[in-house]
């Protein structure tokens, strides 16, 4: 596992997240990480949905191949 070290949290900030801790029986630390768990976890749920929606607008198009087709328009 990585070590985070997080500074400069604003007062207000902290308060909450310790506020947070103590209701859900966690050390501030627990809270913290569960926080970013979650964040990661919906961030990479949007980008799998947004891979699926291009997925999907592409599917059946003939897709060329964009390699030889930029090395043609280099010799040009």
């Amino acid at each position: 596992m990585k070590t985070l070290t997080i500074r400069e949290v604003p007062d207000e900030v902290y308060t909450t997240l310790r506020e947070c801790a103590v209701v859900n029986h966690r050390s501030l630390q627990e809270q913290v990480v569960a926080l970013l768990e979650r964040e990661a976890h919906l961030v990479r749920g949007a980008q799998a949905g947004r891979l699926l929606r291009w997925r999907q607008k592409l599917a059946g198009r003939k897709l060329g191949n964009i390699t030889a087709e930029i090395r043609r328009e280099r010799q040009r």
